[in-house]
């Protein structure tokens, strides 16, 4: 099933959309908003998937084309959204590059940050900074949405409560990020607002590509038109989904449509390119000595994407021109 969220309101309204992304329709008669049909998802699921299958055989009377830049994030605002860093082999790099040694309990014990949830940035809006010496960058990641978790739920456990993927841009401003962790006390104004997918879909959309808590299926991203890279989400992935949300509902329960996001995807294949300019200026600086890459100016445009074996896209795409940032 795949589900989006118009951008109307603070929560947006939520549709049901076709496979191919070219059809959807409204469902406020089941649920107005995605958050309403994850606080009554065993309910609301089952009649979800039943206008879905119509929806495809093209059954539903009141369906109208889908626009992915009508949408706004599935959950426009959401109660918790955590990232985690599950691609440890990208960690140890940015240690790398500033010649620090990375402590052997980051292979077994996930790093994780709580972000701001009350004003995620549409798919196709632009994303509004105030200054570039800033250090504006893309993360292009996965997420999975939740129903409710209680807490010390096991990975095993923690499996069955996902319920949804979207992908995520994880919007990161570099050069804020030294003086924030210096005082010890964690990321704030170095993580602005992130943004999502127009769709979210349940794991079974996914095939064969979804097994072991992991997508295995590269994530596409452009900059300016030209590929920055492709790494495959599965590969790599030390840390799975599963294990990511334990981590999180360790010491609290997750309450429904919590968001846990993977990290930036990154393998260990440089070829595959990476999926943040900051891991690639770190590769510049071990090969140059310093980083060539710059960071992105107003004007420059952000894509993301996933597709499925048939070269059809699979969540729609982020699609985003960085701005500056106008307070008047």
């Amino acid at each position: 099933m795949k589900l989006a969220s118009l951008n109307r309101g603070r929560d947006g309204a939520l549709v049901v959309v076709s496979r191919d992304l070219t059809r959807a329709v409204r469902v406020a008669q089941i649920a107005p908003t995605l958050q309403a049909a994850l606080d009554d998802w065993a309910s609301k699921r089952p009649q979800l998937e039943a206008v879905y299958q119509r929806l495809n055989d093209g059954l539903e009377a009141q369906a109208f084309d889908f626009d992915q830049g009508a949408c706004h994030s599935p959950l426009p605002r959401a109660y918790h959204w955590a990232d985690g860093s599950a691609y440890v082999n990208h960690v140890e790099l940015v240690r790398k590059a500033r010649g620090a040694e990375m402590p052997e309990s980051f292979w077994h014990d996930p790093l994780m940050y709580q972000g701001g949830s009350d004003t995620f940035i549409a798919p196709h809006a632009p994303i509004r900074m105030g200054d570039e010496a800033w250090g504006i960058d893309l993360e292009a990641e996965l997420a999975v949405i939740t129903d409710d978790v209680p807490m010390s739920a096991t990975p095993a456990q923690a499996a069955g409560h996902i319920q949804l993927l979207m992908l995520v841009n994880d919007v990161s401003l570099r050069n804020l990020i030294p003086g924030e962790l210096g005082k010890g006390f964690g990321f704030y104004q170095s993580k602005p607002s992130s943004s999502f997918s127009p769709v979210a879909i349940t794991p079974d959309e996914l095939g064969d590509s979804w097994r072991d808590g992991r997508v295995h299926r590269p994530l596409v991203s452009h900059i300016n038109g030209a590929l920055f890279g492709q790494p495959d989400a599965g590969t790599d992935m030390t840390f799975d989904f599963p294990t990511l949300i334990a981590h999180a509902a360790r010491t609290r329960p997750l309450g429904s449509g919590t968001i846990i996001g993977s990290g930036t995807v990154s393998n260990y294949d440089r070829s595959a390119g990476s999926s943040c300019l900051a891991e690639k200026r770190m590769l510049e600086v071990i090969e140059h000595g310093e980083a060539k890459t710059p960071f992105l100016k107003f004007g420059d445009r952000v894509r993301i994407e996933m597709f499925d074996t048939a070269g059809a896209s699979i969540f729609g795409a982020i699609d985003q021109v960085v701005e500056s940032y106008d307070a008047h």
